[in-house]
């Protein structure tokens, strides 16, 4: 279609629809648009930007329908083409997009700015072939040597990214022709760019041809254009080659100009062990030097330890790194079996020279902790005395400055890292807390006045050391009044400390561990995560939610939690496309690895599958609100869209600061035992929203929202072959819609089987497996997966029984009444559980130590029973329309299907008693609930206020107000499941 246009004209008339999208005024970019559009009907950016104003008003299928149209018409003016890709971006069509540009280019052979566009379409898709074959389609149009770069970069991510990466044969061809691609340019003298040198070096690595890497990297070329080459690169290569005597040399002269860069001392001691090595080797095979063997390798030592002390000597500041390079020395050789002491004296004099000069310093902990693994039990247990007696702080004496201070933490800090609390008295554990409290005190009054709002209290880690220790007293006596104090300082705390997000994430931690939504929701929403912490640190938060009796505030943190990794993939893409345009090849690979890690986020994908499950449980509205809902959801029951063995977990564990004894805590462990059962529990949820989908699907048939189709429109370019496709379908809804509906409910009613036994095999591996509960050792260790919870409570026997249940509803079949009552009896059994574990907690002395678990449980029958309800819903309202269902006929020996099938109106009367039985079921949750209890705290409120000795104006509103939160979050906790419940009996009325 030919749309000659003034480019003025055409611009001035647009601009004020451009305008009302840029401001989100979406309604009236769409008035303009449709005025527009009466004067110029054709104009393809005019409907193109409708179908846009259409799609952000929620309208998607009459926008998929203007999208359908424009694209069709093949546009190839450029605004028109990006408009309609901002639409495809928002839809994550981005195969539409190829399709657009791929269209545009035949019609405009050779264009620039349309094959560059083609290529950034294909780099979305990860179509690294595609892109190749239209980069060098690009650099034949326009011979720039960017565009070459874009086709090697492309050759290389086939060989390590692509479809035939898996086998190695293939990947060497691939990295062999990107090389001689590059060679061919480097001949010709057109590198340009210090990236497309970098490019040459990470093919040359990725082919292990570290040599010539490394001679190209020290010649002229390289000088010439990369200049600035990263020192590593060098460091790397020779490591590779095992040039350990140049290694040593660069590293020396590197931190003579840099003397506190901790990685190139490890490099360093690294170099100088790996030159022993070939000292030993050469006396082995030099047996004339038998006796000079052990004069070399302390003539090694020597030098390194010379350097080291050389470097302390020379130092115009104080640095930790030769400091710690000595400890990591004395660490090494000690592994090796060498007499380290000879040449560096007693490790533990080392350890305190380091306190004297770094004690004073948060990060001092931290450092000395890295080398406490290397020695025993009992030279720690010597370590931590003589740290705390070096502090100069004993139980008579206060800390007379700030840093003195710090140094009294950082020596309790390693005492307690050294396992110094596990074998004492509960009185002296109490003695502890009280004495931290008071230090806790001291250096708040003494040191913290005049903080600016960001500054963390100087004393604040003596009140987190308080938390640990009451822990550890709770867990002793299974009780919750101390770690409940405990809760009430850190609260303290955070009003003279409003910035430390440590107290805040240990808040939260005990908040979850009691069963209180409110308070955790209260710190989550403090600490203010933002961004990339959504994914690393949000599962503190995110996979406690699930179950905890707070389905609609559970359901806003899921919303948050996704809309950032939602906006962030499209974000990924971009900085993807930015690589190329800019050819900063060195961060395409690291862009490429953080996209697969947020996309196979295992946070990520258990979000979207608990928040789908929550708006499944919180459905309200009438059936045909609730099955519009369900649809927007897009649930394929038959498709398993998790990539179960790229998940990745991107927690970070050490977001919470722990000084736990060091023999006791391996965090590589604890992380493996954590993912295993998240995963566990990631498959049993997945599978219950697909077994639940696919019994609302054999009853509702979910229209086709996606007007557009790819590969249709491919096929569209030949008019002829369309028009033939056109024909057949007509047929196809003439004759065979009958065969269609049978062909597809014989699939639904297969994916219910396979499900169900999926579902019931999962439950039995699982049990075969005997997955242990996570460790609670620790007051920072990671709270119990559900795992155990799901598997205890009754999820597999309902399910299972409830999808024999729908098949023979759909079919039929004659047993269906003894299904029902086994469904009904399941349901019942489920509420007296409901009502025997709110009655546990009820008459429990202790409201509080146990009182997440039966959160979990009450909240898990509720769940149950409100999918049952929905579900039979949907039944209810398709068996009062009995065209739509039939019964599916038998055949052969069973005769005649009249007879062995129950009709529609008695299917239908089943169907109502089993929601009149469930509604009685829910009365009676509803009245055990109402009368559920406020957890009750283990002590009076004075008691607590006796015991906290803290400032007498705070003591009353503060245990006050703590208390006041668990009695509010359980009010709400009720009020909520209240709701939930009228919610489905409304839904049961019939």
């Amino acid at each position: 279609m030919s749309q000659v246009q003034d480019a003025t004209v055409f611009e001035r008339r647009l601009r004020p629809i451009y305008d009302s999208l840029e401001v989100g005024n979406n309604r009236k970019a769409l008035q303009e648009t449709e005025k527009l559009l009466k004067k110029h009907p054709n104009m393809w950016c005019a409907r193109a930007l409708k179908a846009l104003a259409l799609l952000r008003l929620g309208r998607y299928e009459e926008s998929q329908i203007v999208l359908k149209t424009v694209s069709n018409e093949k546009p190839v003016d450029d605004p028109t083409l990006q408009v309609l890709s901002f639409c495809y971006k928002e839809l994550e069509q981005l195969d539409k997009i190829v399709y657009l540009y791929n269209n545009a280019v035949k019609q405009s052979p050779g264009n620039e700015e349309l094959l560059a566009h083609l290529f950034i379409s294909h780099v979305r898709l990860e179509d690294f072939k595609s892109q190749q074959s239209v980069a060098l389609q690009l650099y034949k149009a326009q011979p720039k040597t960017a565009y070459y770069f874009w086709a090697v970069m492309s050759v290389v991510l086939q060989g390590i990214r692509g479809p035939e990466s898996k086998f190695p044969g293939k990947t060497k061809i691939y990295l062999a022709l990107a090389q001689r691609m590059v060679d061919k340019m480097i001949n010709e003298n057109k590198l340009e760019s210090e990236q497309e040198v970098f490019l040459y070096l990470h093919i040359l690595r990725l082919q292990e041809k570290y040599k010539e890497a490394y001679e190209f990297l020290n010649g002229a070329l390289c000088e010439k254009l990369y200049p600035g080459a990263p020192v590593y690169m060098k460091i790397d290569l020779l490591k590779q080659l095992n040039m350990w005597k140049e290694t040593n040399s660069l590293l020396k002269d590197l931190l003579k100009d840099d003397p506190d860069r901790w990685d190139y001392y490890q490099d360093y001691l690294g170099s100088c062990f790996e030159l022993l090595k070939e000292t030993s080797e050469d006396s082995l095979n030099d047996k004339s030097n038998d006796g000079n063997e052990t004069n070399d390798l302390i003539s090694t030592l020597d030098e390194c330890h010379d350097f080291l002390c050389q470097m302390i000597e020379s130092a115009e500041r104080k640095v930790r790194g030769p400091y710690l390079a000595r400890l990591e020395l004395h660490k090494r050789m000690r592994a090796q079996g060498m007499n380290a002491e000879s040449l560096l004296g007693d490790f533990s004099i080392l350890i305190i020279e380091y306190f004297r000069l770094f004690g004073d310093k948060p990060c001092c902990t931290h450092d000395i902790a890295l080398f406490l693994p290397s020695i025993t039990m009992e030279a720690r247990q010597q370590v931590a005395s003589k740290l705390l007696l070096e502090s100069g702080i004993s139980s008579t004496k206060l800390p007379q400055n700030k840093e003195q201070m710090q140094k009294h933490i950082c020596a309790l800090q390693i005492s307690r890292i050294c396992g110094s609390h596990l074998d004492l008295e509960t009185e002296h554990l109490l003695a502890f807390y009280t004495a931290f409290k008071l230090h806790y005190e001291h250096g708040l009054s003494s040191f913290g006045k005049n903080l600016l709002h960001t500054d963390m209290g100087p004393s604040d880690a003596y009140a987190l050391l308080a938390a640990n220790v009451m822990y550890d007293v709770s867990l002793r006596e299974q009780k919750s009044d101390r770690i409940f104090e405990a809760l009430c300082l850190l609260q303290y705390v955070l009003r003279n400390s409003t910035s430390n997000f440590h107290v805040k994430l240990l808040s939260l931690k005990i908040y979850h561990m009691f069963g209180c939504m409110l308070g955790a929701q209260e710190m989550y929403d403090y600490l203010d995560i933002k961004q990339i912490q959504l994914d690393s640190m949000s599962y503190i938060h995110c996979n406690l939610l699930p179950l905890s009796g707070r389905f609609s505030m559970a359901r806003t943190v899921f919303d948050s939690t996704l809309k950032f990794f939602t906006n962030s993939y499209k974000e990924r893409l971009e900085y993807i496309t930015l690589t190329y345009r800019f050819c900063t090849f060195s961060k395409l690979e690291e862009f490429m690895n953080f996209k697969e890690r947020l996309t196979n986020s295992i946070h990520y994908v258990s979000t979207s599958v608990e928040a789908q499950l929550c708006d499944l449980v919180m459905l309200y509205g009438n059936v045909r609100q609730n099955l519009a809902a369900y649809t927007a959801m897009s649930i394929e029951p038959a498709d398993d869209r998790i990539s179960w063995h790229e998940l990745s977990d991107n927690r970070d564990l050490g977001a919470i600061v722990r000084w736990d004894p060091v023999h006791l805590v391996n965090v590589d462990d604890d992380r493996k035992e954590s993912f295993d059962q998240e995963v566990e529990v990631l498959q049993i949820r997945q599978l219950l929203l697909r077994l639940v989908a696919s019994f609302v699907d054999l009853f509702y048939q979910k229209p086709n929202l996606d007007v557009t189709n790819s590969t249709e429109e491919k096929q569209n370019a030949d008019s002829n072959i369309n028009s033939k496709k056109s024909n057949q379908k007509s047929a196809n809804i003439n004759t065979n819609n009958t065969h269609d509906n049978d062909v597809e409910t014989v699939k639904e009613t297969e994916t219910i089987e396979l499900l169900r036994d999926s579902w019931s095999g999962l439950f039995q591996r699982l049990r075969l497996m005997h997955y242990k509960p996570l460790s609670n050792r620790f007051l920072v260790n990671l709270l119990p997966t559900r795992l155990h919870l799901l598997l205890e409570l009754p999820y597999e026997e309902f399910f299972s029984s409830l999808a024999q249940l729908i098949l023979e509803l759909y079919t039929g079949a004659t047993n269906l009444p003894l299904q029902c009552k086994v469904v009904s009896d399941n349901a019942t059994k489920i509420v007296q559980l409901c009502a025997q574990v709110i009655s546990e907690s009820d008459s429990a002395v202790d409201g509080l130590w146990r009182r997440r678990e039966w959160q979990n449980k009450v909240a898990a029958c509720l769940e149950i029973l409100s999918l049952y309800a929905f579900i039979l819903s949907v039944i209810y309202e398709k068996l009062q329309q009995p065209a739509k269902i039939k019964p599916r006929k038998k055949t052969g020996h069973e005769g005649n299907s009249d007879l062995n099938v129950i009709h529609e109106k008695e299917r239908s009367q089943l169907v109502v008693e089993l929601m009149r039985h469930l509604k009685k079921q829910f009365q009676s949750c509803e009245t055990a609930i109402l009368n559920w209890k406020t957890p009750t705290l283990p002590r009076e409120l004075n008691s607590f206020m006796a015991d906290m000795s803290l400032k007498p104006e705070v003591e009353a509103t503060l245990i006050g107000d703590v208390a006041s939160i668990f009695k509010e979050s359980h009010e709400l906790m009720v009020t909520e499941l209240r709701n939930l419940i009228k919610d489905k009996m409304r839904m049961l009325s019939k």
